[in-house]
């Protein structure tokens, strides 16, 4: 029987252990992400919110801070978030990490009135010893003028990430189903719910291997079950 309840105390403690991680983008006014790098483990969400101005959350690679990334496969981007002077309620990006064995770039691919990429407003997860975030944001700030342009480019106002469209002038960068992305799993832009607008979720592609973070928290709970109720049996 002891032994029992130490397999239980210690399946129910594997499927608690993941954080929700907080970043902060825009804060103050800032082209900044607050923190700017973090270490995050598998299974973690890192929820981006948009405090204030008009940010993007975009993927890039360490050796092109300020473009999206196009391979091997095309990377997340959030759309622009418009956040209006004032507001008391954000939009929220989030993330689940799949891999923490993959680092992950992102960069903000505003562009007017000011590049906000090349102004260092960067922000790096799991990055290694030998490609440092400062590294990574020094590249950023080092970058030529016309990196900045994904989908035709940088500016514009806010969308949601299942349009990938302008709402008014400009042009969002285009939204991309992020679940055959390697490092993380899922991806939802939140919208503020005093404006009415509703929550979109990157759903798998049919025959995905890796499936959303909710079928995998499905999975293992599943698994533990059939292993509690294995030890069970034995203890009969």
């Amino acid at each position: 029987m002891h032994f029992s309840a130490t397999v239980v105390a210690l399946a129910c403690a594997t499927l608690a252990v993941a954080v929700d991680h907080q970043v902060l983008v825009g804060d103050g006014g800032s082209l900044a992400f607050s923190p700017t790098s973090l270490t995050a483990a598998s299974g973690d969400t890192i929820s981006f919110q948009f405090r204030a101005k008009n940010h993007s959350v975009t993927q890039s690679t360490f050796a092109n801070p300020c473009s999206i990334m196009t391979t091997p496969k095309a990377g997340v981007d959030s759309g622009f978030q418009l956040v209006e002077a004032g507001a008391t309620q954000f939009p929220t990006f989030s993330i689940t990490v799949d891999d923490p064995t993959t680092p992950l770039w992102f960069f903000c691919a505003q562009t007017a009135p000011a590049n906000h990429c090349q102004a260092g407003m960067v922000f790096a997860v799991n990055a290694p010893p030998d490609k440092s975030f400062d590294a990574f944001q020094a590249n950023a700030k080092a970058s030529s003028a016309n990196s900045t342009s994904p989908s035709g480019g940088a500016s514009g106002t806010g969308a949601p990430l299942s349009t990938g469209s302008p709402t008014a002038s400009g042009s969002t960068p285009t939204a991309t189903d992020t679940n055959t992305l390697s490092g993380f799993v899922t991806s939802t832009v939140t919208q503020p719910t005093a404006t009415g607008a509703s929550t979109n979720t990157a759903s798998a592609p049919a025959g995905s291997p890796t499936g959303n973070s909710a079928v995998q928290l499905d999975r293992s709970a599943s698994s533990v079950l059939a292993l509690i109720g294995l030890f069970a049996g034995l203890m009969l």
